[in-house]
């Protein structure tokens, strides 16, 4: 029998768990966007399949599926602490609040009516959602279409907004993903200006990491680990250039880098990154990764027939 694939080091070795997911005959994610996690550790896969939500048990046994007819694409997906899912739909334009079961209880945006493109309102294809922990207020990352971060109350209403297009300070390239720390300080994964950049409750610039490539996906965990998904290139040019990603890379909230999870390039071996684009930790410190990989193939003119898209990494203790 082969020996296992470990990734990381130290504190932050991960054991691939290659097939992990049971998904039940006639089903398929194509590319599995984002994934969420519960206090159970029941697992969400957000993904751009025919049943846009599948869940499963922590062992990968599948429990339900639902969203059939109600989401267009699946792009980000945030568990609240109230046990509801926020499921961010770029190309509806939406951000849709659910329980764990799938019935919606609230829909901010207007279904397929995209604000116009770089005007600042929301949305144009928003990608991501971050609650803040003292008040519940909702950080929405706008996204493909758009350079901002709006800031809603948690029923729902528009408080305030920030950022332009740019590479500036409090402007943005893509944000991509989004998260909040434990202080309420705001995390956004500026993708395609190679850092993220942290602002507190009111929009108002921190700082801002860099040494990074691509940061498309963001997760900060209960002990306030922030894991950053890396895409890695994305133009033929660098296509061979070593170190760049993909691969997930671990910091404190102080922006020291602890760890880097994946060193062997892009590809489908076990072991390898595609296209990192959501992830999450459960409560044994086990990454949970989604990867757009269909869709970044197709993107570079690669085939993509039954690419495998996501993928469970369980932290060796």
């Amino acid at each position: 029998m082969a020996s296992a694939v470990k990734l990381g080091g130290g504190r932050f070795t991960y054991e691939v768990e290659v097939g992990w997911e049971k998904l039940p005959p006639g089903y398929s994610w194509t590319d599995a966007a984002a994934v969420a996690v519960d206090s159970k550790d029941r697992v969400y896969v957000f993904n751009r399949g025919d049943h846009p939500m599948i869940v499963f048990d922590r062992e990968g046994n599948f429990l339900n599926s639902w969203g059939e007819g109600i989401f267009v694409r699946a792009h980000g997906l945030t568990l609240g602490p109230d046990e509801t899912l926020y499921c961010t739909d770029d190309q509806d334009h939406t951000v849709r609040q659910c329980t764990l079961d799938g019935k919606v209880l609230m829909t901010i945006g207007v279904p397929g009516e995209g604000a116009p493109y770089q005007s600042g309102a929301p949305f144009n294809r928003c990608t991501h959602v971050a609650l803040d922990p003292r008040t519940g207020d909702l950080y929405i990352s706008d996204g493909y279409g758009n350079s901002r971060v709006h800031k809603y109350s948690p029923d729902g209403k528009l408080l305030f907004s920030w950022g332009s297009p740019g590479t500036d300070p409090g402007e943005f390239n893509l944000p991509h993903n989004i998260a909040t720390d434990k202080n309420g300080y705001v995390y956004v994964a500026d993708r395609e200006n190679h850092r993220v950049q942290i602002f507190d409750s009111k929009g108002k610039f921190e700082t801002q990491w860099v040494n990074m490539h691509r940061p498309c996906a963001i997760y900060i965990s209960e002990d306030q680990h922030v894991y950053v998904g890396e895409l890695g290139w994305g133009m033929s040019v660098n296509k061979e250039l070593p170190n760049i990603g993909p691969r997930i890379s671990v910091y404190d909230t102080g922006g020291e880098r602890l760890a880097r999870v994946g060193d062997q390039g892009f590809g489908l071996e076990t072991g390898q990154f595609v296209a990192p684009h959501g992830l999450c930790v459960d409560s044994r410190g086990d990454i949970y990764l989604g990867e757009v990989a269909w869709t970044n193939l197709n993107n570079l003119g690669l085939p993509a027939d039954d690419v495998r898209s996501f993928q469970k990494l369980s932290r060796v203790m």
